[in-house]
């Protein structure tokens, strides 16, 4: 009978253990998204870009190329594209460019983008300024719009031990459908669509 409650108690003790790992293992899960995205727009890793309240306070005379490029998350019926593939620009410098969307469809459908820089060793030095993908898109059937986004390259890229041989930049942006937004779906409650 001793080892009955013997093995009960390694039982407990066991399952227990096993349910500390699960609770522990799922939160660990749980925070490593938010944590993840943090420690990306904090150092640039995995190509996080920074935001910036205006364009650099310094332009230099050293030029950089900025790539474009564009694409739909499986079953995101827009086209989505960049307006133009390429500008080059002098370091420090406000850039402005363009993509184009289009909803092709015969139903209003919400976006949003994510993006990322490559190489991920310039995210650290990309600033964004405005940009579409900071908020959500709504495209009415058939519409079409021009999406800005501006942005210069931190000037202390040449000083860094990475950046400094970094002479292109691609900027990538990937739009996702979303579910349309609660204030979008009581407007056209209200006006009977």
């Amino acid at each position: 009978m001793k080892r009955w409650w013997l093995s009960k108690d390694a039982n407990t003790r066991t399952a227990l253990g096993a349910l500390a790992v699960v609770l522990t293992m799922g939160s660990l899960a749980w925070a490593a998204v938010p944590f993840y995205s943090w420690f990306c727009r904090v150092t640039g890793f995995g190509g996080a870009t920074n935001v910036a309240e205006s364009g650099s306070d310094r332009v230099l005379d050293e030029t950089i190329t900025i790539r474009f490029d564009g694409s739909l998350a499986k079953g995101m019926p827009w086209t989505f594209k960049p307006a133009q593939r390429e500008m080059e620009l002098k370091i420090g410098e406000t850039g402005l460019a363009f993509y184009e969307a289009s909803n092709p469809t015969d139903h209003p459908i919400a976006g949003q983008a994510t993006y990322n820089v490559a190489p991920y060793d310039a995210g650290a030095f990309f600033d964004k300024i405005d940009c579409f993908c900071f908020t959500e898109q709504v495209l009415e059937p058939g519409e079409t719009v021009m999406m800005p986004v501006s942005f210069y390259v931190d000037p202390d890229i040449v000083d860094d031990r990475e950046g400094q041989y970094i002479h292109t930049i691609t900027l990538s942006y990937t739009f996702n459908e979303i579910d349309l937004p609660e204030t979008y779906e009581q407007a056209a409650l209200d006006t009977g669509n």
